[in-house]
């Protein structure tokens, strides 16, 4: 692919009153519960990140037809194995748990040797081999800074950063503890992009375009 596997990865005593009890904690930033996720808006995705509830607006064209687009292109081939290896589920806004933490990730795949039957809740314990966010310029930075480390500690293997604005698909592994840049493709024409190699991915269709688009 042409990569270049790159790293990427806030008292003093005065006359305080001592009759006096101690301040209260700030509770601004009270800790989020699995509750809260439940009873956040219909059109909003709900997220915890270390004790924060993150609200995100569903999201807007460009990234609905990315994130649809990736889902045709993945689904067929690796979920279903026609016209691809199959022995993978691939699915569209899962939530996963990790403790505490609760994301959403645009796309998550997991290998059908690690989990080979869906779990009967409505979220996953198990981290998946690979994740895809879908960037937009109200969550990038919670994509590629919080999300991207809580995805490390949890183990998973792979990620996509997808930004249909840019027309970019960066491809990270992870190594060491650490996201590596496997490549950065662009373009319509069609490309393999680890970890889904097997087959080509028409990256045109990720921004609403083909190869033949004038």
């Amino acid at each position: 692919m042409g990569g270049d596997d790159r790293n990427i990865a806030a008292a003093s005593e005065g006359d305080l009153d001592w009759r006096e009890p101690d301040p209260p904690e700030d509770v601004g930033m009270k800790r989020a519960t699995y509750e809260d996720v439940l009873n956040a808006p219909e059109n909003m995705v709900a997220e915890i990140l270390d004790g924060e509830l993150i609200l995100s607006p569903r999201p807007a064209p460009r990234h609905a037809v990315a994130s649809s687009a990736l889902v045709g292109l993945l689904h067929p081939a690796f979920d279903r194995g026609r016209g691809g290896p199959g022995g993978w589920w691939i699915l569209g806004e899962p939530e996963l748990h990790f403790g505490e933490q609760v994301l959403v990730p645009d796309l998550a795949g997991w290998r059908r040797e690690r989990m080979a039957a869906l779990p009967n809740e409505a979220f996953f314990s198990l981290a998946p081999d690979w994740v895809c966010e879908v960037l937009s310029p109200s969550t990038e930075r919670i994509d590629r800074s919080r999300k991207l480390e809580t995805y490390v500690r949890a183990g998973v293997a792979h990620a996509w950063l997808v930004n249909p604005v840019e027309r970019t698909l960066e491809v990270l592994r992870l190594r060491d503890g650490a996201w590596m840049i496997v490549g950065v493709l662009t373009g319509l024409e069609p490309v393999r992009a680890e970890t889904f190699d097997a087959v080509d991915l028409e990256l045109g269709a990720l921004w609403g375009e083909s190869a033949s688009s004038p």
